[in-house]
């Protein structure tokens, strides 16, 4: 039995709940993730996790056999990093999360790039717009936008997502742009329902006037690619990140509205599972976005 191998397997068993999802983590059948902790199990002479329909769980010996197979498998994974990162290049899988939008516009282009910098690595890319546990489903570094909740986990500061307030040309000539915050209300408003629930636009001027103003319209989605669609074809005024907007704008199908009133930037981090022992490869994709987020960082992405 190779010892290192099967704490690996013990540890995501342990964290996903499963031999099958293990299994395919681990490129091989369930049978065999399933012998490798029977064996650590007939080695200890002990029970480490129990077995239902549901699913699997650890037992009370489970929890601390966990709890240090989890500790050695990062230490030898930081060792093998160490070596590679003075060597100046990214080795292994290097798995990365992100919101859809947001992964797909933004995040695709610059991990691509990436990987032509650094051939020898591999690149697992999950987009989920819903809260991801990183620990349970293996991500080794996430992009996240808006306010961290309080955690354990590993944070950076990359930089800032501002938005923009559109409408399409032909709704402007036929209703008029607004002229401050309070126009809103007169007018058909597309909301995006993932940031602006609650039916509220928070704005502050250039002079730091703040303003809160209810809105409604014809158009509510969680997709912010519903959100621009419906805006160019001439359904209302929506809010956008300038990544979403940038194309649109340049070439007219959305116009800026209210441009001397701010909606709320939202902070953009990459997120890793601990602030202790950061795998080099996460250290070394984290400052190769470092810096990549600075100024008007949209206009820099590939056209479409």
């Amino acid at each position: 039995m190779d010892r290192l191998q099967a704490m690996e397997i013990f540890v995501r068993v342990a964290e996903t709940g499963s031999f099958s999802k293990a299994a395919k983590e681990f490129a091989t059948t369930q049978p065999t993730i399933t012998k490798q902790v029977a064996s650590i199990e007939s080695h200890l002479n002990v029970r480490l996790l129990n077995r239902n329909t549901r699913g699997v769980s650890l037992t009370e010996a489970g929890t601390l056999y966990y709890e240090k197979c989890k500790a050695i498998v990062r230490e030898v994974q930081e060792a093998d990093s160490l070596v590679r990162w003075r060597q100046g290049e990214a080795h292994g899988l290097l798995r990365i999360g992100s919101s859809v939008a947001f992964g797909r516009r933004v995040v695709v282009p610059l991990v691509l790039d990436f990987m032509q910098r650094h051939p020898h690595l591999r690149v697992d890319l999950s987009f989920e717009d819903r809260y991801t546990d990183l620990v349970a489903q293996g991500i080794d570094v996430a992009l996240r936008l808006g306010k961290l909740a309080d955690s354990t986990l590993g944070a950076r500061s990359l930089g800032i997502n501002p938005w923009v307030i559109v409408a399409s040309p032909q709704y402007v000539r036929e209703h008029g742009a607004p002229r401050g915050p309070q126009d809103l209300a007169r007018h058909s408003v597309l909301i995006y329902s993932s940031v602006q629930g609650n039916d509220l636009w928070r704005l502050r001027s250039n002079t730091g006037e703040a303003f809160t103003v209810p809105v409604q319209g014809k158009l509510r989605s969680n997709n912010l690619s519903a959100v621009l669609a419906a805006a160019r074809s001439d359904l209302g005024i929506a809010a956008l990140p300038w990544y979403v907007a940038a194309d649109s704008l340049e070439s007219g199908s959305v116009t800026q509205v209210l441009p001397d009133y701010h909606l709320p930037e939202q902070e953009i981090h990459a997120v890793f599972p601990s602030p202790k022992l950061v795998p080099s490869k996460v250290q070394t994709f984290i400052g190769y976005l470092s810096g990549r987020f600075s100024g008007a960082w949209w206009d820099a992405l590939p056209k479409r």
